[in-house]
């Protein structure tokens, strides 16, 4: 891949672990980095995931062949007005957001002429946040999701998919709007779930809890404030996410019956089958782009 300069802006697990992994790969190109915390930008700077570090986003993109934002969703579309100008000409712009149709619209509209913006997410991570949990290997054998639409360049998809590549990832394309339709059903759903079993525990109850709940629900320590803006901007999907988990919560109400206990057996047997088919397929791996 020839990648001259590599801009990151937003230097958390995510955009380190980019970092650290391009620096391992690409031995020729510069890293930056921005963050609004110095202490942050230090800490990157020593465990090798930068070449330079700034504290104002125009300074990291100047001269960037590629940039990546990797900050919460809730910022993708100030983040992207205050680099408009400064982004250079025939550079191309993504991002590692979880939701997809308001920064795909953000970047289409704000980026100027001869400036590309393809929306991507790296389904990679955890409920740890911060540069100190970054790794090189974050990415390997993970799955990237690039949201080309009907005026995405061509050349631009190719140099963002060929980045995810670099780092070990698979690729899948789909529209912004499929993107978060599907991602509000096996991944923002999940979170929100995850959260109210927490919140509905009785403290007694809390007490007793094996390494079956602290699994279901490991994805709730993630960081609040991000899940706040991803559930915000995907609500529509999420409502109709609800509303079929809710579908499957009534009729397990019904269920829960003593004349019904062979259709009970079936109903959890049916979910036990459907999940062991997920695990065969995720062995596989998904189909290329």
């Amino acid at each position: 891949m020839q990648l001259r300069r590599l801009g990151i802006l937003g230097v958390g697990l995510l955009g380190g672990s980019i970092g650290l992994a391009v620096r391992s790969r690409l031995k020729d190109c510069v890293v930056v980095g921005y963050g609004h915390q110095g202490d942050t930008l230090r800490a990157a700077r020593q465990m090798g995931a930068l070449d330079e570090a700034y504290e104002q986003p125009q300074q990291a993109v100047r001269d960037a062949d590629l940039v990546v934002l990797c900050t919460p969703v809730g910022v993708l579309s100030p983040l992207l007005q205050q680099i408009a100008a400064d982004v250079a000409g025939g550079a191309v712009v993504t991002d590692v957001g979880s939701t997809k149709r308001t920064v795909v619209q953000a970047g289409g509209r704000l980026l100027k002429p001869g400036v590309s913006f393809v929306g991507s997410h790296p389904m990679a991570g955890g409920e740890k946040r911060g540069v100190q949990f970054a790794r090189a290997d974050l990415f390997e054998g993970g799955i990237c999701i690039t949201t080309p639409t009907p005026q995405t360049d061509p050349a631009a998809l190719a140099r963002v998919e060929e980045l995810w590549k670099l780092l070990g990832m698979r690729i899948t394309r789909l529209s912004p709007a499929s993107h978060d339709r599907l991602l509000a059903d096996v991944s923002h759903l999940p979170h929100a779930v995850a959260a109210a079993l927490v919140g509905m525990q009785h403290e007694e109850a809390l007490g007793l809890c094996g390494k079956g709940f602290l699994d279901l629900t490991r994805i709730a320590s993630g960081d609040p404030g991000l899940w706040r803006d991803i559930l915000l901007d995907n609500r529509d999907n999420v409502r109709q996410s609800l509303r079929r988990m809710a579908d499957q919560l009534q009729r397990l109400e019904a269920l829960l019956d003593g004349q019904n206990a062979e259709s009970l057996r079936a109903w959890l047997d049916a979910a036990a089958a459907r999940r062991q088919g997920l695990v065969d397929s995720k062995d596989q791996g998904p189909p290329a782009a």
